[in-house]
């Protein structure tokens, strides 16, 4: 299990504890619409409460099974703010939608759903353990399902706005990851080729220390290197596996 995903199923099955012996908290902590502008922080808070035990059953699963993955794929930290950008997305979809109370940690866990489906679309999801059916149609289904039960009104109490607003705020989230990531290819592989005629120190990458988004591509100019030299790279790959080579081999030879 990952670190961030450990310290959310942590705090967040402490505080449906806490719930349960100090009266007033679940009050104090949930997101009321109407009262956001004297209660700003429940935009977070409320993700961390719970209805039931069922209600924190389901979402903890969700967490626990999705989470772990794409907290490798993207890292902790992105990890930490997709979770909460999905979350405070929710509560403001709900506060210009529904206007109800809300409590759960079901945005943030629909907001990392919807990054499995990002990365691994084609993923089987077992639906009770039973029906596999592909991340990304899964999303869609619940997309689907939840606008039309929002706006009908169904649902028996359940934040389907919330929901949907975990998929939105995770969706631009995700957006903007692959934007950057994309401008940071562009300008890594963007100088003239005199700067990238030669490379040095390939053999010393430390794959431990390049991160999951650039990993791959790493080792794919790896093993361009081992089938045909160094010889059989772009300009543009060189420079691209110049950013992870040792400083050392970075620098020019000496005269």
């Amino acid at each position: 299990m990952t670190p961030v995903v450990r310290s959310l199923l942590i705090a967040t099955v402490a505080a449906f504890f806490l719930q349960k012996t100090l009266p007033g908290l679940t009050e104090a902590f949930l997101f009321v619409p109407q009262l956001l502008w004297r209660q700003p922080w429940t935009l977070v808070t409320y993700m961390f409460l719970h209805g039931g035990l069922t209600h924190l059953l389901f979402n903890m699963l969700g967490l626990f099974f999705f989470g772990s993955r794409v907290e490798s794929r993207i890292g902790s930290q992105r990890f930490a703010t997709l979770y909460f950008l999905s979350g405070i997305s929710g509560a403001l979809l709900s506060l210009l939608l529904s206007r109800n109370p809300i409590l759960g940690a079901s945005a943030g866990v629909f907001g990392v759903m919807l990054a499995f489906a990002h990365f691994w679309p084609d993923e089987p999801i077992h639906i009770w353990g039973v029906i596999p059916v592909p991340a990304r149609i899964l999303v869609i289904i619940t997309t689907v399902f939840t606008l039309w039960s929002g706006i009908s009104g169904g649902g028996g109490g359940i934040a389907h706005f919330a929901h949907l607003g975990g998929y939105v705020g995770a969706w631009l989230y995700m957006r903007w990851l692959d934007r950057a990531r994309t401008d940071f290819r562009r300008k890594a592989t963007s100088a003239p080729p005199e700067v990238t005629r030669q490379i040095r120190g390939f053999d010393r990458i430390d794959r431990s220390t390049i991160h999951e988004v650039n990993r791959g591509e790493v080792d794919r100019i790896l093993d361009k290197i081992s089938a045909g030299g160094v010889e059989s790279l772009t300009p543009q790959e060189r420079l691209f596996l110049s950013n992870f080579v040792p400083l050392d081999d970075r620098m020019p030879p000496k005269s």
